[in-house]
């Protein structure tokens, strides 16, 4: 017969086995519990996503219904596709997908760009006192209103008394309409986004900045390397990751302008080159009633968002180490 320590000691491993996952989950509700304040602050943004992104999804359905409010969103008699099919037979479908690509790739092309440059601009300014002012003159357009801009760019594009045609005209030409003139209303918003933003957007680039080792800096000088030389070779790589990953979050917003500005900024004289899937999408919802049509559209632009955001990041992760996922 064997001892009958021998028989005890498989017992006593089994039970302290068995109490193991009991003492790490009261470890990790302790840790729970030190940081609920954390937990607390995390529900609100978590509501409003619940609330404003998740279960208005649930309406989505309409885009294949016809749409009845007396009936309701289940109650309205399913149509299938056929609202994405008279978007696609829509006789200004082109001019519609053309001018919000051209806008968003105009933007993309000059206001992503000019934030990076604006950064790497102001790191290496010395002068503290100056970059602070070139930091506040740049922030502030940022926090005014959409309306006030658009007012703004009335003001000074004017055919009396407005800056611009003023200077236009001491070099002996007639003055320029361009809030009405097709050709001039993409540069126009683009220039004009880019004043707005480009401080403000430069603050995520600035903060990465300033998270590069000086070390670096220090061995490239050691090296010989100019400021020019220490630019290209130690603060734009190290910068890299970031204008990755926020040029793929932008690639997923490349069919999303500026639905407002467009609209203040939009006349029957410039539709040409103003109209854009965001205010088709307005007057047909809005002014003309026909929210199953309107939900379409919107579908139909979320979908490709979507997608172009799954090639970018995609193609990121291919060529680079930098990715979303």
């Amino acid at each position: 017969m064997l001892p009958e320590k021998m028989l005890s000691e498989p017992n006593a491993a089994g039970i302290q086995a068995a109490a193991r996952p009991a003492r790490h989950n009261r470890k990790k509700w302790i840790t729970y519990t030190k940081n609920y304040e954390l937990y607390l602050m995390f529900l609100l943004p978590l509501a409003y996503y619940i609330i404003f992104h998740y279960v208005p999804m649930y309406g989505v359905q309409i885009a294949f219904k016809t749409f009845l409010p007396v009936k309701g969103i289940s109650g309205s008699p399913w149509l299938g596709f056929d609202h994405f099919e008279r978007f696609f037979h829509y006789y200004n479908f082109w001019r519609v997908i053309g001018n919000t690509l051209g806008i968003s790739l105009y933007t993309l092309a000059v206001g992503f760009f000019a934030p990076i440059v604006l950064a790497l601009m102001l790191h290496e300014v010395k002068n503290a006192a100056f970059k602070r002012l070139v930091q506040n003159a740049t922030y502030l357009p940022h926090f005014l209103s959409v309306v006030v801009v658009v007012g703004i760019m009335i003001t000074f594009t004017s055919v009396r008394g407005g800056v611009i045609n003023s200077i236009i005209g001491l070099f002996g030409h007639d003055p320029i309409n361009f809030m009405i003139e097709p050709g001039y209303f993409k540069t126009l918003f683009v220039l004009s986004n880019v004043w707005e933003h480009m401080g403000w957007n430069a603050i995520i680039y600035m903060a990465a900045l300033a998270g590069i080792s000086p070390d670096l800096y220090e061995a490239a000088a050691m090296d010989g390397a100019s400021r020019f030389k220490r630019l290209l070779n130690v603060s734009l790589p190290g910068i890299m990751p970031t204008i990755i990953v926020l040029l793929i979050l932008r690639a997923g917003q490349l069919l999303n302008v500026g639905f407002e500005k467009i609209l203040l900024m939009q006349n029957s004289a410039n539709m040409a080159a103003s109209d854009v899937i965001s205010t088709y999408v307005y007057r047909v919802g809005l002014m003309e009633s026909s929210f199953s049509f309107a939900a379409a559209v919107g579908l139909f632009n979320s979908v490709c968002n979507f997608i172009i955001l799954l090639l970018a990041n995609y193609l990121a992760r291919r060529v680079s180490s930098s990715s979303l996922w």
